[in-house]
């Protein structure tokens, strides 16, 4: 990695810093002040042998100010403290036999390590792998976990990307968490910010202003310059980031967090570049996945190759599925839940068979602006399904999961459909058992942008009538108070009750389905140049089917509050929530799966 510390073993430490604005870098060692030698490109290095696995050191720049390790890969005190020499190489590895899982065996289970567990830390997740393996989840997705300010982050606040954060525990403490889920079966995938670094502790301004870009504006100021001059150094911070994770970690695969705020207009792009570069290297020995977030819908990101192999990237998380989810399951129609709210049994069916539901349609609520990609040519795969999720429940005012609002009859009809559709499904922690503690916005600034990130929040909620009145919006949670984030910790005592419970059984018998029978279907249809699929709809039904190589998978749906009819088929259900034998009508709220040839 030519970024950071590198250990040489008997030669000592190789420190390297790429600082293109000041004259002069030292490093402070463990006390001791050293100079480094300036080389070419704005290049700081110095090698020695006073340094070894668990030194600490600082650059100095200038004479003046102490800044961490960009690169470092841990921060024992935080985000302004002293970064610390790690030996990439001392832990200790078993799982050599793992080459990873098909991506058409993604069942995605998404969690924050700080609330997902009592210990809020990486051997917590550690000790939950087993119930998440026996509830039939084939992949663990970590939100970020790159060294934030404070003890308490969402994650996307991220400010040294190198470096697990210490709240959660040490590097090796995620490596053993990786391990032990391969063990098990089952994949990690963590999620990762290029985006935008967070508003405490990035000192690249100080000594590299290459870094950003004033030819592009983003929602947090200057965009990345991954396009300007200067630029091929911070392509490749990130792209050696990638590759640091998967390799170093051994991780399955990353969800790049909001890649339409990745502005470049160099050809090839950031995102295409890092992606031929992952499957060119660490992605050829194993299964990686890639998948994206993108409020584009650029499709051209998801394309198959001639065998209809991935190129880029496996999948994009779907956002036109989950808000045409949302609006059935909860009535709801505001904000950008408005540009759905016409034949959305319709735009479900259609959303289910060709992934995106705007493909270049003009959008009101993007203030007629165009938007999305043809994607019906891409398979099913390509589009990561959800009815919740961090942004979805965390971004309410109150952080309230679906069910305190949605009638729990649609919510089971719906993911009785995510769950058993094609498209690889994902469920936010605590989800499968219908869990009541909220996941709400945290932080943990000082207390001059504490102030601001709380009145910022309740801003945001101006505008809905709800929140008018300011001792309404009074009432939202702060999120920097400690409370909020205790708050927002799953509670995993309500399993023992019954109503938990039935959730649990109803998730978990569907995922296991999902094992026995849809991957099956995916694995046999993989690597052919097109799937085929088809809907329509009358009322609140909607009928679809997916051609997967020799088979096809039909689903039947009333979404609705009143009985609607139902054509049987000759061969048993798959699955179905009520009882088909001799029955010409389906019930409210119903879903019935077949499956042949």
């Amino acid at each position: 990695m030519p970024f950071g510390a590198e250990w040489l073993g008997d030669a000592g430490v190789r420190f390297r810093l790429w600082a293109p604005k000041p004259s002069r870098v030292d490093i402070l060692l463990d006390g001791s002040l050293l100079s480094m030698s300036k080389t070419v490109s704005g290049w700081f290095e110095l090698s020695t042998n006073q340094a070894s696995p668990g030194s600490r050191y600082q650059f100095v720049i200038d004479g003046g100010l102490h800044v961490p390790d960009p690169a470092s890969r841990f921060q024992p005190e935080d985000v302004h403290g002293p970064s610390e020499v790690v030996d990439p190489l001392a832990f200790a590895w078993s799982d050599a036999g793992w080459h990873g899982r098909p991506w058409e065996d993604a069942a995605i289970y998404e969690l924050h390590v700080g609330t997902f567990s009592p210990g809020g830390d990486f051997a917590g997740v550690e000790k939950k792998l087993d119930y998440l393996a026996g509830l039939g989840i084939t992949a663990i997705e970590i939100m970020p976990v790159a060294d934030f300010f404070g003890n308490r982050n969402w994650g996307y606040d991220g400010v040294l990307p190198y470096c697990p954060d210490s709240s959660y525990g040490r590097p090796e403490d995620l490596k053993r968490l990786v391990q032990t889920a391969h063990q098990k079966n089952l994949m990690v995938l963590l999620d990762v910010v290029y985006n935008h670094f967070g508003p405490e502790g990035n000192y690249l301004r100080a000594y590299a202003p290459q870094f950003f870009t004033d030819r592009h504006c983003t929602p947090w100021g200057e965009a990345i310059n991954f396009d300007g001059e200067s630029s091929r150094t911070v392509r490749d911070f990130f792209i050696h980031n990638a590759l640091y994770w998967l390799e170093e970690f051994h991780l399955d695969g990353l969800r790049f967090d909001a890649v339409h705020a990745i502005k470049d207009d160099s050809t090839p792009d950031i995102l295409t570049e890092l992606a031929a570069t992952v499957r060119e290297t660490v992605g050829r020995g194993r299964n990686i996945h890639l998948v994206l977030e993108n409020g584009d819908n650029a499709a051209r990101y998801l394309k198959r190759n001639r065998n209809g192999r991935i190129s880029l990237y496996d999948a994009q998380w779907n956002d036109d599925i989950h808000h045409v989810c949302h609006i059935l399951a909860s009535g709801e129609t505001d904000g950008y839940y408005s540009d759905y709210t016409e034949n959305t049994i319709q735009l479900l069916g259609k959303s289910l068979t060709e992934g995106f539901i705007y493909q270049g349609q003009v959008s009101e609520y993007h203030h007629g602006a165009r938007r999305g990609e043809p994607s019906r040519e891409l398979p099913p795969t390509s589009f990561v399904s959800f009815l919740q999720n961090h942004d979805q429940i965390g971004n309410r005012a109150f952080g309230e999961r679906i069910l305190r609002y949605a009638e729990p009859n649609a919510v089971r009809a719906i993911m009785a459909i995510l769950l058993l559709a094609p498209e690889p499904p994902l469920l936010f922690m605590g989800e499968e058992f219908g869990a009541a503690t909220p996941f709400l916005f945290f932080c943990n600034f000082e207390a001059g942008l504490a102030k601001a990130v709380t009145e910022g929040r309740r801003a945001e909620f101006a505008r809905f009538a709800q929140f008018r009145d300011p001792a309404m919006r009074a009432r939202i949670p702060d999120p920097n108070a400690e409370e909020t984030f205790m708050a927002s910790k799953l509670d995993w005592d309500c399993l023992r009750k019954s109503q938990h419970r039935e959730w649990f059984d109803f998730y978990s018998h569907l995922l296991d389905l999902r094992q026995k029978t849809i991957m099956p279907l995916l694995r046999g249809a993989a690597g052919r140049p097109a799937y085929s699929a088809s809907s329509s709809f009358h009322s609140s039904g909607l009928s679809t089917c997916w051609h997967l190589g020799d088979r096809t998978l039909y689903l039947s749906a009333n979404l609705g509050d009143k009985p609607v009819s139902h054509n049987l088929r000759n061969h048993p259900p798959l699955y179905a929530t009520f009882d088909v034998r001799n029955s010409s009508t389906m019930p409210p709220w119903s879903v019935v799966w077949y499956e042949g040839s």
